[in-house]
């Protein structure tokens, strides 16, 4: 490994590790602390704050006892550039649903004016736990205009392409989504159901549905593991394109 300056700043020590565990496997232990800050050239607590940042992350674990091992990749959900938008790939890994919540209710002024109904319609509210490979990821909480699902059960969500079973179920074409994501935060009770800690970082996704003739028909705020799952997007330029 190439010696570095003695005065290299963390950012940079952050990089030299990134590097170091990039095509490493998951589980695969990296140097101890005085190798690393022997072969990079810089002190041991500028060492050890670069490795508690990517702790921090996920992308390092550290064992009592044992030391500091690679950590588990980051399940990605790609978004790819169709010819006038972005269209989504099913995300990586083996989707499973754990039904938490599911019930009616008349729409709250907020809800009303989100799925554009009356205040007075009866909105089915669904929260459901996102399971991964048998590991925990997100948790969605998922409203729909009841007339439209009239008849669906907790069961209908477990598994599967929800959207897919709209079409085929309900005949509900869903054909489009304006999406917002911003970082966040997990509180208690998000972070005892994501197996993660209190204030844990985490992706805050809102999502307007809408089908093909541009009658919204979901709204699903959702909290996604930051430390789990990542998002990537591919961009086409033209010759306007900044």
């Amino acid at each position: 490994m190439q010696r570095l300056p003695t005065g290299l700043k963390r950012d940079r020590v952050r990089d030299v590790l990134l590097d170091l565990i990039a095509d490493k496997e998951p589980g695969t232990a990296i140097p101890s602390e005085r190798d690393l800050s022997r072969e990079l050239g810089v002190s041991r607590p500028t060492l050890r704050a670069a490795i508690d940042g990517l702790v921090r992350q996920g992308m390092l674990v550290r064992e009592h006892g044992r030391g500091t091992f690679t950590g588990r990749r980051k399940v990605t959900q790609p978004l790819a550039a169709g010819s006038s938008s972005f269209h989504a790939p099913a995300a990586e890994g083996h989707w499973l649903s754990r039904i938490l919540e599911f019930d009616s209710a008349p729409a709250t002024a907020r809800l009303a004016h989100r799925l554009q109904v009356s205040p007075a319609d009866p909105v089915l509210r669904v929260v459901r736990l996102r399971v991964v490979d048998d590991e925990p990821m997100a948790i969605e909480r998922i409203h729909l205009p009841h007339r439209l699902v009239a008849g669906l059960d907790p069961d209908d969500m477990v598994s599967g392409s929800f959207y897919q079973f709209l079409r085929t179920r309900f005949g509900v074409d869903v054909r489009s989504a304006t999406q917002s994501i911003e970082p966040t935060v997990t509180d208690e009770t998000e972070a005892a159901l994501l197996g993660v800690p209190q204030h844990a970082p985490a992706l805050l996704i809102e999502r307007t549905t809408r089908d093909a003739g541009g009658r919204v028909v979901e709204f699903t705020r959702s909290i996604y593991r930051g430390d789990r799952y990542r998002i990537t997007s591919e961009l086409r330029f033209d010759d306007t394109s900044g």
